[in-house]
């Protein structure tokens, strides 16, 4: 429990930090977390992350997620060309290798490339969205999420009786879940409260039952994926904590699934 309060604290420090400051200096984090998180996915599905078809999937979350925005720059190639270049290329090694790389490790590594490449790429460009207010939104998804996270956990301990999914996530309950949903959505209201000319109250209702809703299907989705590993986190880097993709779970599903329903500016 001492490194695991350690390893929050200093990782906490960090992001957070370099979320306030913007500039360059967050990017480049969110960047390397991608990369990070690709290889934890490469390693867990294909036991290879530094084979060759591997780097494919590297140079597509490399290119979704560099910091483009910092220098006022454009894509050179609009993400979604160059996911279908990222899967081109991929099917072209089953091709070339004579399926010495086969179908299902393109798949796979063509699904993390998707999956982290683009969660990320979401991450990123909360911080820098156009109205000038990507701090506030920022903060507001990653505090509405862990909001959910610890209303769920504390009253699931508290009241939890009925199993939400026991086959994925034998401790979580329906009455855990609840409890998440509704301290994500007061979290929420309290930033339309404190900033109502940028967030109206149902707007933020949207939000927190989103993030909250989302965030535990996107830690529910993690479960599944280690459970037919047979791992219980997906890497080490974070001492207590496992891995990339073990504390950024729900993120990755939370931020791409608010600007699909256009609940923040983009």
């Amino acid at each position: 429990m001492k490194q695991r309060i350690i390893t929050g604290v200093v990782a906490g420090v960090l992001f957070l930090g370099l979320c306030v400051l913007g500039g360059f200096g967050y990017p480049a984090l969110i960047m390397l977390m991608a990369l990070v998180g690709f290889y934890e996915f490469a390693k867990m599905s294909t036991g290879a992350p530094f084979r060759t078809e591997a780097w494919i999937g590297y140079l597509a979350v490399a290119y979704l997620t560099f910091p483009w925005q910092v220098w006022d720059l454009h894509f050179p190639i609009p993400p979604q060309h160059a996911i279908w270049l990222a899967l081109l290329l991929l099917l072209c090694a089953t091709v070339l290798t004579k399926n010495e790389i086969n179908i299902k490790q393109a798949s796979l590594l063509f699904l993390g490339a998707v999956y982290v490449g683009l969660g990320f790429y979401y991450i990123a460009i909360s911080r820098e969205t156009p109205d000038g207010h990507g701090l506030f939104w920022t903060f507001l998804l990653l505090l509405s999420i862990w909001g959910s996270d610890a209303g769920a956990y504390f009253t699931g301990k508290a009241f939890g009786k009925n199993k939400l999914w026991p086959a994925i996530s034998p401790n979580k309950t329906i009455e855990g879940a609840v409890g998440g949903i509704l301290i994500a959505v007061v979290i929420a209201l309290g930033f339309s409260l404190a900033a109502p000319d940028l967030l109206n109250p149902l707007r933020a209702m949207l939000i927190g039952l989103a993030a909250s809703v989302v965030g535990q299907m996107g830690d529910l989705i993690q479960s599944a994926y280690k459970r037919v590993y047979g791992i219980k986190d997906s890497g080490s880097i974070l001492p207590g904590h496992g891995g990339i993709l073990d504390r950024c779970d729900s993120w990755l599903a939370v931020f791409p699934f608010v600007h699909i329903l256009f609940l923040l500016p983009f």
